[in-house]
């Protein structure tokens, strides 16, 4: 079976879209499917160190990055929207990539399935 992209657009807080993405790459994985795990807009947020969820209601997921990174998930933040969102390039932890835009329409086009959230 060839990889799935899973496209993040969303924040990490305010609905659920950013866990269902993180839900879906994990159980990709571990069902041994290649996943790509792709961070553009706000969802790039995901990825940013020491994210504070206090009074939002949802819960942490910055860690659960580590998490996809240790079981095979692929993952890639979008250099243009770390920029939209007020981020550096040293906001991103070790281990996830930063593309841009032809990179990553190249990854989309590699993958079997898409999904986006």
């Amino acid at each position: 079976m060839g990889k799935i992209a899973i496209i993040l657009r969303r924040s990490p807080y305010g609905d659920i879209n950013a866990a269902e993405a993180v839900r879906h790459a994990l159980g990709g994985a571990a069902d041994e499917l290649g996943v790509d795990l792709i961070l553009v807009d706000s969802g790039v947020l995901l990825a940013k160190q020491g994210q504070d969820d206090t009074d939002t209601g949802f819960t942490n997921l910055g860690n659960v990055l580590t998490d996809c990174i240790e079981m095979g998930v692929d993952i890639y933040a979008d250099k243009h929207s770390i920029r939209e969102q007020d981020m550096d390039t040293a906001d991103i932890p070790e281990g996830i990539k930063i593309v841009n835009g032809p990179e990553i329409a190249e990854i989309i086009k590699n993958a079997k399935t898409t999904m986006i959230y």
